[in-house]
């Protein structure tokens, strides 16, 4: 079963968490992307990251909804260009309606976590906690730090990391060789909090060149990151 496939039949409600950089939001379009249309159930994607945000996957919203996939985030859903640190009360819609398949994009490191707080009775169920690892990135560039992070966010929101991803890259200059080094990192660090590996994000320009070196890939878009790398200062 791909790593979507066993998404899909898990718990309606995924969380991407993880530290600051990790690709977090990247990830969590090229999921919504990847889930929309999948049996019956609709697909929402409620940007929660009001915790010096990166990327901004609430200015997918056009984009994304051209794709069937509903966006959910500040009060102005996003429109008035500011940094609002609040969430729309609105976010509760998806989280509440069991035709929905909602991806939740949090912040970076516990204090990012914490927004989910704010939605503790819409997870008290079932929900799917997703950490990326970026090898590259200082918050999780050790096993020690991967395990820190994980028992900080699962402290202060009294939810379990399901998964491990791992999104080991340099963006454009990505290699095979990076790819392959970020999974095995990954694959030591899913030994000390016990979380399965569930999958390896890979850039779709190395997609074929990686097909059976790495099990379980993941093709990553470069949504939100084609028009920031392009812009001219």
């Amino acid at each position: 079963m791909s790593f979507i496939s066993e998404l899909a039949s898990g718990p309606r409600k995924i969380a991407v968490t993880g530290p600051f950089g990790c690709g977090k939001s990247e990830f969590s379009v090229s999921l919504a992307c990847a889930l929309a249309g999948i049996g019956d159930m609709k697909t929402a994607l409620c940007d929660l990251d009001i915790e010096n945000p990166y990327f901004r996957s609430r200015e997918m919203k056009a984009a994304l909804e051209e794709r069937g996939i509903e966006v959910f985030s500040d009060p102005f859903d996003g429109k008035n260009g500011s940094e609002l640190q609040t969430i729309s009360p609105k976010v509760k819609a998806p989280l509440e309606n069991p035709m929905y398949r909602t991806v939740l994009d949090t912040g970076g490191d516990y204090t990012g976590a914490m927004v989910l707080n704010q939605f503790s009775r819409q997870l008290s169920d079932a929900v799917s906690i997703l950490f990326v690892i970026n090898k590259y990135r200082f918050g999780s560039d050790t096993v020690e730090k991967v395990k820190n992070q994980i028992s900080s966010i699962e402290s202060v929101t009294g939810l379990s990391v399901t998964g491990l991803v791992s999104n080991t890259h340099l963006i454009k200059e990505t290699t095979l060789e990076d790819l392959l080094e970020g999974y095995e990192f990954a694959l030591e660090a899913e030994k000390e909090p016990g979380i399965p590996l569930l999958c390896t994000l890979c850039p779709p320009f190395l997609a074929h060149e990686a097909e059976g070196k790495i099990p379980d890939l993941f093709p990553i878009g470069m949504y939100l990151r084609a028009s920031y790398l392009d812009k001219r200062i």
